[in-house]
């Protein structure tokens, strides 16, 4: 091949500089960008075509146009990755401001709220508070001692099967459980202050149990205890019925029904007029006009002996219901597992 052969080649590659800053700068995007850089640099380019066309030049024009075809080529990827860089930038500022918060919004922020069951917490405590009771928690994690034994449930006692319990892998074998009720914590009480006790005890309790409309697994209960002298069940009926009228309203209704707990005796239950019909009787109550509420008794005197107790000086009544069932009936739901589901629809109801 002739010198004038190889000048028509250099002067196409010289134009290339041209072009390829017009195209590269036309690029809209990152994809765009790669099209174009296939064109210009792929294997139907100037740039290969003039590589494969040096065999056929001698030495002295191989050496001038094989230098131009390198130029050109570092000329090309340098307005490609400048080009690249600013593309990127342009996609992450635009990323950036579609994640951007608005903090300059002028509709009302919405603010949360404290959840239906803790509300009714809340007020159970400040009932009880105003009735002359003091507030006292304890652990969620608790031993066979405090759950069962100390409440006159011992290992054989055929009562224990109404609690179906969670054991924690914790020391022996079935020391260690998630505590199936807050009775645990009137032992402690009891254990740490002498008499006389006015105090309720209310928290998260775990059971066995399976979900539905009127269970679950994970509840919360709140319980109360009275140890001074002279304490009768009548102080139980009576302390019972004006917590209903103070919580529930004076339209409804209390009763205590014979029952059997082992940690007290005697035992009744306690049920209240049906919130729902006002006692003539629906599908919430089944028909009879009561709802059941919880249990309470006097307190059985083995209790008074495994905390040191002296059951011919001190007697007491101790009651307990799930705070989650009455929220449910004072509120009007009629399945427990609107509670928990986190629909914010119907938590933001109450």
């Amino acid at each position: 091949m002739t010198n004038s052969d190889a000048h028509p080649l250099v002067a196409r590659l010289d134009a290339l500089v041209s072009q390829a800053a017009s195209a590269v700068a036309a690029a809209v995007d990152l994809d765009s960008l790669h099209a174009v850089e296939i064109e210009l640099t792929g294997k139907r380019s100037v740039l290969v075509e003039a590589k494969k066309q040096l065999g056929g030049f001698d030495p002295d024009e191989r050496r001038e146009v094989g230098q131009r075809v390198n130029v050109v080529r570092s000329a090309v990827a340098e307005l490609v990755e400048s080009r690249r860089a600013e593309l990127a930038a342009m996609e992450r500022r635009r990323q950036l401001d579609a994640d951007r918060l608005d903090l300059t919004e002028r509709e009302p922020v919405r603010a949360g709220h404290l959840h239906l069951v803790t509300q009714a917490r809340d007020h159970l405590e400040d009932v009880f508070v105003g009735m002359g009771f003091t507030v006292a928690e304890g652990p969620e994690v608790e031993t066979d001692f405090y759950n069962f034994e100390a409440l006159n449930l011992p290992a054989s006692h055929p009562a224990r099967g109404m609690w179906d319990t969670f054991y924690v892998e914790l020391g022996e074998p079935g020391t260690v459980l998630l505590r199936t009720h807050t009775s645990p914590v009137q032992i402690r009480v009891m254990e740490a202050t002498e008499p006389p006790i006015y105090s309720i005890m209310p928290g998260r309790v775990y059971r066995r149990d399976t979900a539905d409309a009127t269970h679950t697994p994970v509840f919360h209960q709140i319980e109360g205890l009275v140890i001074d002298k002279g304490i009768s069940f009548a102080d139980l009926a009576g302390t019972l019925d004006a917590f209903t009228r103070a919580y529930f309203g004076r339209q409804v209704q209390s009763r205590l029904r014979p029952s059997y707990f082992p940690f007290t005796e005697p035992s009744a239950e306690y049920d209240i007029s049906c919130v729902f019909c006002g006692g003539a009787g629906c599908r919430s109550c089944g028909g009879t006009g009561w709802l059941e509420l919880g249990g309470c008794g006097m307190v059985h005197p083995n209790v008074f002996a495994a905390v040191g107790y002296d059951p011919e000086v001190w007697t007491g009544f101790a009651f307990g219901f799930g705070i989650d069932r009455m929220t449910a009936q004072r509120s009007g739901v009629d399945d427990l597992r609107d509670l928990f589901t986190n629909d914010v629809r119907f938590l933001e109801q109450f």
